[in-house]
């Protein structure tokens, strides 16, 4: 099982979702949570909320990987800075510990989960509670985000080489995934990674930048 952890950035809410993936990608939730910050606070005392936030997210799960939302131009310049001074938050707290980063941007996590590079936040809440087999979808939007964006990466990643880090700096689990996928172990479980691999490269396509993923 490969643990990621999906930071869907922002200033006011901030999503923090951590899943468990298998090679033959059944997913299982394992904690989902939103760091809040009034919009009356101080700048940096915001920050520091959602730094500790994060950090503490990730101290508590230990993922094998972490996933952001790329950020990228809007029109609303002090929506977009927010989500980019958060991001980088993120990026931190990860690089600080030594674990690879995916940055995907909304319609690479809308099209992984919905099949739809353009779909809205109702339809990416109910493809994900789908996915990890929920009664009903994460609330806020938030929440259901940052899910999407771990479970688009452990989708996506195929090895976790392409998460950032290198053959010789990977995690347990993440040296088991690769074997699985990359066919070097002749088991059932290389055999349902290789299947899924296939079927994913199969219905892929290039993604280019939408709508956020709550948008």
């Amino acid at each position: 099982m490969l643990r990621v952890l999906g930071v869907d950035p922002g200033l006011t809410r901030c999503g923090v979702g951590v899943v468990e993936v298998a090679p033959n990608r059944r997913a299982r939730l394992v904690h989902v949570t939103v760091v809040r910050t009034p919009p009356d606070m101080p700048l940096e005392l915001r920050l520091l909320r959602i730094a500790d936030g994060i950090a503490a997210e990730i101290d508590e799960h230990q993922p094998d990987a972490v996933a952001v939302e790329r950020v990228f131009a809007q029109a609303n310049v002090r929506t977009v800075m927010g989500t980019a001074q958060a991001a980088g938050l993120a990026l931190h707290a990860a690089a600080a510990r030594g674990l690879p980063v995916g940055l995907h941007t909304p319609s690479e996590v809308k099209a992984a989960v919905t099949g739809y590079g353009n779909a809205d936040k109702r339809q990416v809440q109910t493809m994900i509670a789908r996915v990890l087999g929920l009664d009903e979808a994460p609330k806020p939007a938030d929440a259901a985000d940052a899910l999407a964006l771990a479970v688009c990466h452990a989708w996506r990643l195929g090895s976790p080489d392409a998460a950032g880090s290198r053959a010789t700096n990977l995690t347990p689990a993440q040296r088991a995934w690769r074997d699985a996928q990359g066919g070097t172990v002749d088991s059932p479980l290389a055999r349902a990674a290789a299947a899924a691999t296939r079927a994913q490269r199969g219905r892929s396509a290039s993604s280019v930048a939408g709508p956020r993923l709550g948008a």
